[in-house]
């Protein structure tokens, strides 16, 4: 069996559609497993940038079949919106399906979010306001509407009735908020319907059967490591679990069909949102990374924060995730600079450690431990081959290789997808 899977190693935006898409060109199937469309995978080809949402990045390849799994919060709304935009641009989204179990994103999900994010004030979590964590909270709490339930009209009818009328509870006396109308919502869902259905498929089943029958799946995540609602930045995470555990739950698919997990990290350090981050650089060297790099969110347009690449974090992605292969991207932004500062370790109360505390107090505190690494002048984002890589630079990827354990697969030189150098077979 053939199973791959694409994680982030950090806290996000570290390129994750660039690799899944230069994957997914040789893959029969690409499956997202968690998440929602606060997730933003941007990939280039021959210079075109496209920025999916919801969509497996995978899509480009329009011989592999597209599955969003059971895991994954959909808003149909956006889905079918993203999959206009790309057939107006030329692509076919006719292999697109959708899970059965899938649970939908509901117009009050975003609301209650927006509300729960201002009420919070000082403490809000910086979400991206699309309802994912209400979904996953409505998920869990057995009240959730799924994707299934719009086959069945009088069981979407009779759910959304009963759960709006605690939702408008909700909104209006806790949030003082604004009610959302039984029959404005029921017309939205039924307007959209007839597109929605075709695409609904048992992808447990689907899934399962292509693995079984020798096929190249891929399983793409969103957001990242850092992010894992049990293992992340606590309560400054998302609401699911992007790691390659997430793809037995989110997917429906047992860890020993697995074959690799590619764990993609930038050369430096970005988050986007609330929550402790020890290596940020709140100085001109972060805004110079910032403007380098490009580093915006796709979703969102929120400036990301920058700092340093920080090694223990990687670390912890390679336990957890079981990597056996790092994707390194980004890695032309570091040209320029003398010396570059890696962060193995922090200085807690008085000692060093090289994990990743619980207590948000400890990491919120915590003082990188730096070594210098020498840095390099040449212009790279145009280098075709490792061996014309400067020395440094080269060194640079080495000493992540031997802090981590893992082996570099590739380093992005540039956005596109021709600007990869292969280090070794990805297949």
């Amino acid at each position: 069996m053939s199973g791959y899977v694409v994680v982030g190693a950090q806290w996000g935006d570290e390129g994750k559609g660039k690799v899944v898409d230069l994957l997914g060109t040789h893959m029969d199937m690409v499956v997202r497993f968690q998440g929602g469309n606060n997730a933003g995978h941007t990939i280039v080809v021959n210079g075109v940038k496209t920025v999916l949402h919801l969509l497996p990045s995978g899509i480009m390849n329009d011989k592999a079949d597209c599955i969003i799994g059971p895991g994954v919060v959909v808003n149909p709304f956006v889905l079918l919106s993203e999959i206009d935009t790309l057939e107006k641009e030329g692509h076919s989204c006719s292999n697109v399906k959708i899970s059965d179990r899938a649970h939908l994103i509901m117009p009050y999900h975003l609301r209650l979010d927006e509300l729960m994010e201002k009420r919070a004030g000082s403490g809000k979590i910086g979400t991206t306001k699309n309802g994912i964590g209400p979904c996953y909270a409505d998920k869990y709490n057995r009240i959730g509407l799924r994707v299934c339930d719009l086959k069945d009209w009088d069981v979407f009818q009779e759910k959304l009735r009963s759960v709006l009328e605690l939702k408008n509870e909700e909104i209006t006396k806790i949030y003082c908020g604004e009610p959302f109308d039984y029959n404005e919502m029921l017309q939205q869902f039924s307007d959209i319907r007839s597109r929605i259905i075709p695409m609904i498929c048992d992808a447990v089943d689907k899934v399962n059967k292509a693995l079984d029958s020798g096929k190249r799946v891929l399983f793409e995540g969103a957001q990242a490591n850092m992010l894992d609602i049990n293992y992340g930045t606590y309560p400054y995470v998302t609401s699911s679990s992007p790691t390659s555990a997430g793809v037995g739950t989110g997917a429906g698919v047992s860890y020993n069909k697995l074959n690799r997990v590619f764990g993609v990290c930038k050369a430096y350090s970005t988050r986007v949102g609330e929550g402790p981050f020890p290596t940020e650089q709140t100085n001109p060297i972060g805004d110079e990374l910032r403007v380098k790099g490009g580093e915006f969110g796709a979703t969102t347009g929120r400036p990301r924060r920058c700092g340093w690449l920080d090694l223990p974090v990687l670390k912890q992605a390679v336990r957890l995730n079981g990597l056996t292969d790092l994707a390194i991207t980004k890695i032309d932004i570091l040209s320029g600079y003398d010396s570059i500062p890696v962060c193995t370790g922090y200085q807690i109360n008085g000692a060093v450690y090289d994990t990743i505390p619980a207590s948000l107090k400890d990491y919120g505190s915590a003082v990188p431990v730096y070594v210098n690494l020498p840095g390099w002048k040449e212009d790279i984002s145009h280098t075709e081959k490792w061996e014309d890589l400067p020395l440094n630079c080269q060194n640079y990827v080495k000493y992540i290789e031997e802090y981590t354990g893992v082996k570099a697969c590739l380093v992005s030189v540039n956005p596109d997808r021709s600007g990869s150098i292969l280090l070794k077979e990805m297949l």
